[in-house]
């Protein structure tokens, strides 16, 4: 009988996975599944854009809501301390009733401003920041789950060891049915097997990106993460039109496919945007920086068959392999909102203004408080607008100054009327320099006395002093030497000087000083203006001024806008703005209803100061050893009311020599020199002879009464008079001087 042998495993047998181990390879694919599904939802990939979009603008309502409720209970809170001083007025108690009638009105503009700002679509800036709102909001629901379970399990094992594990089953039950969700198998989206429709351009007024439809009917922008990467490519796949992309994948290829036949090195194509006026996303170069996108330009514009200067990159800071890429069809700027009304005294210098919009719909917002500005831009590049829009927002200030110089042009124009001084002469503009060149050193030694601290603090008492000065190129070189003074000195003293010219090399400033000015824009120029205003790579950057067009008699192509740098609480980008134009009739309007608000006049602090302030040597007269002038002095510093006087100002209230012992002291004065055939006199031997001259009037006058009385007159106290005899620096009166008060 044949032995029964036992049957032996085949190999195939022998190698298949035991039951544990096949439960823990089931468990690792689990785990890929739950970590890419958990991974792909934390990263915000799956959100839709269009979702997305209407999200950033539902926050944007709402902050704008709660923008509207907070200041209209700062009017409230107004108008009651308003109506509380106006009981305390009647009942005969001292109160501030002016000042707080002054701020109820500004929080009435204040709000009626608010009211009147459109809420507009959201930019990319802040579609993104909502997208980034929401992952971490994901992360924070991640992470709180995970804490708030430990309590939970706690509980459960507490309730377990006491013969009541109801709560742990249930918490089994929980978590099972949670990891079957997140392990199923998982399939991120993939823009893989994209054919690009190569279509007709329907014809019509619409820019091409209008006609076509895009994915859904949507056009509000919204972001996609990463779209395409150049190894998605098709092989056989050739360049095409801008117009033949419908979508954001589409639009993606049509970036890498332009990019590799021009041999630019741009790798992924990222966070597309359809816009109104054309197509945004973010490129990533492997090698180099993306200034190689800027030397191609105006290669990628054939390519994608764009007008000149259609392609516009802007190179990421944060991220230097990185590009803001927009491909521009129509008009960027287009649906940028109009500047919103500022009344009279509803600012204050050191408030944020806008004046423009950049390219991706944020606004541009600047306080020109101790900021001093350059403002480069071609003739026909926009300087005139560009300065109407700053001085529409310092002229609505209630603590501050407006000065306009402009030796060949009209200068701030339509704003004439807000403006206190207007320069327009050699020696009206070297006077004016002059005389806040002054002002600025007196402020320094009075900062301290007056509890300021390090900086000057403007107020309506003390205010604040911004001089435009246009066609700077055009001043003397008087003018151009007082202006670098005051650009070196003013700052801190809120005496601010805002020079605008047709271009930013020596050759137009006589000083390399363009890169040293805090605040500086250019507009249409040429490449060496660029490099020189906003440095010398400045165009390896993204900085594109000497791209834009300035405008023609019967077009504006692109004046008005700039490229920035400095603008305060703002990071250097690289990036177009557009000065929002108002309309002259606006502007004059305006300026009408400042002037009948009140202009301000400098404080009398200040001009006080002003007195023992030695002025610069070079704007001294020279004298020779026997006390004869042998070059007159190129500029005399003015008294205030002599500035407004040499510039058609409107003096300051009250201040008019009218007839009175004030100004019969003066016309005597002038008489006795001229009598005795000088053109200055000590104090006191002018004292003596104006005795001789009237002895009734001056007999019983002393030296402090007859100083007393020139100070009412305007003239000031006594000033240096220069070598008389074997004095060097006598103090007195000069003639001239004294006729100009009459």
């Amino acid at each position: 009988m044949a032995t029964e042998t036992e049957p032996q495993p085949t190999e195939q047998q022998a190698d298949e996975p035991s039951r544990g181990q096949r439960a823990k390879q089931a468990f690792a694919v689990q785990r890929e599944h739950a970590g890419a599904r958990t991974k792909h939802w934390l990263s915000g990939s799956d959100l839709d854009p269009v979702d997305l979009a209407q999200y950033a603008a539902e926050r944007k309502n709402n902050k704008h809501t709660e923008k509207l409720a907070q200041q209209q209970r700062v009017v409230a809170e107004a108008h009651g301390r308003f109506e509380h001083a106006k009981l305390q007025a009647e009942a005969g108690q001292a109160n501030a009733l002016p000042h707080l009638a002054g701020r109820v009105a500004a929080e009435e503009a204040k709000l009626a401003a608010l009211q009147a700002t459109p809420v507009m679509p959201p930019t990319d800036r802040e579609i993104s920041a909502a997208r980034n709102h929401k992952k971490a909001g994901r992360a924070a629901i991640v992470a709180g789950g995970g804490l708030a379970s430990l309590p939970a399990l706690g509980s459960a094992l507490e309730m377990t060891a006491h013969g009541q594990p109801l709560l742990l089953a249930a918490l089994g039950t929980a978590a099972g049915y949670g990891w079957y969700l997140i392990s199923r198998p998982f399939t991120a989206r993939t823009t893989q097997g994209v054919e690009v429709p190569f279509v007709t351009t329907p014809t019509g007024s619409l820019p091409a990106t209008f006609q076509a439809d895009p994915a859904g009917g949507a056009v509000m922008p919204g972001s996609l993460g990463v779209v395409m990467s150049v190894e998605q490519l098709p092989e056989d796949a050739k360049p095409f039109p801008l117009r033949n992309a419908r979508t954001p994948d589409q639009l993606a290829q049509c970036v890498l496919l332009a990019a590799r036949a021009e041999n630019v090195p741009i790798v992924e194509v990222a966070d597309v945007i359809r816009q109104p006026w054309g197509w945004q996303c973010v490129v990533r170069v492997n090698e180099g920086t993306p200034e190689a996108i800027i030397a191609k330009a105006g290669d990628l514009e054939t390519r994608f068959d764009l007008p000149t200067n259609g392609v516009k990159p802007q190179p990421i800071k944060a991220r230097r392999a990185c590009a803001i890429l927009r491909l521009v069809e129509g008009n960027p700027f287009a649906t940028a909102p109009s500047l919103p009304y500022r009344a009279p005294k509803s600012l204050s210098i050191t408030d944020r203004f806008r004046i423009g919009t950049s390219v991706g719909g944020d606004p541009l917002e600047l306080s020109l408080a101790g900021v001093m500005g350059l403002w480069v831009a071609a003739s026909g590049g926009g300087k005139t607008g560009i300065l109407q829009a700053l001085a529409e927002g310092v002229t609505a200030c209630r603590d501050n100054i407006t000065i306009d110089c402009d030796p060949h042009g009209d200068g701030l124009e339509d704003l004439g009327d807000a403006v206190r001084i207007t320069a327009r002469s050699n020696e009206q503009i070297e006077a004016v320099l002059l005389f806040f060149l002054v002002m600025s050193k007196a402020r320094a030694r009075l900062r301290q006395k007056l509890g300021m601290g390090k900086k000057w603090k403007a107020s309506a008492t003390h205010p604040a002093v911004t001089i435009f000065f246009d066609e700077f190129p055009k001043g003397t070189d008087l003018a151009k030497k007082l202006a670098f003074e005051l650009l070196l000195v003013g700052r801190k003293e809120l005496i601010m000087l805002e020079i605008a010219s047709q271009g930013g090399t020596k050759l137009y400033l006589g000083e390399n000083i363009a890169q040293m000015i805090a605040l500086k824009a250019v507009g249409p120029c040429k490449v060496g203006d660029t490099r020189a205003v906003l440095g010398d790579d400045a165009v390896k950057e993204g900085y594109l001024p000497h791209k834009l067009s300035p405008a023609t008699a019967t077009d504006p192509k692109d004046a008005g806008h700039i490229f920035v740098q400095g603008v305060p609480g703002m990071v250097d980008e690289p990036i177009e703005y557009a000065i929002h134009e108002t309309p002259s009739a606006t502007l004059r309007q305006l300026a009408a209803e400042r002037l009948e608000a009140g202009l301000l006049d400098p404080d009398q602090d200040s001009l006080d100061a002003m007195k023992g302030v030695d002025l610069p040597e070079y704007v001294e007269p020279v004298w020779d050893a026997e006390g004869n002038v042998k070059k007159p002095a190129p500029v005399r510093l003015l008294t205030w009311e002599q500035l407004l006087r040499l510039c058609g100002a409107e003096p300051p209230a009250g201040s008019e020599l009218t007839d009175g012992p004030a100004r019969a002291a003066v016309e005597d004065a002038v008489a006795v020199m001229e009598k005795a055939g000088v053109d200055r006199m000590k104090t006191e031997p002018l004292l003596i002879a104006l005795q001789d001259f009237d002895p009734e009037i001056y007999d019983g006058m002393d030296a402090d009464g007859f100083k007393a009385l020139m100070k009412q007159a305007g003239a000031g106290s006594p000033i240096t008079l220069g070598p008389i005899g074997e004095e060097k620096n006598p103090r007195g009166f000069k003639r001239d001087r004294l006729r100009e008060l009459l």
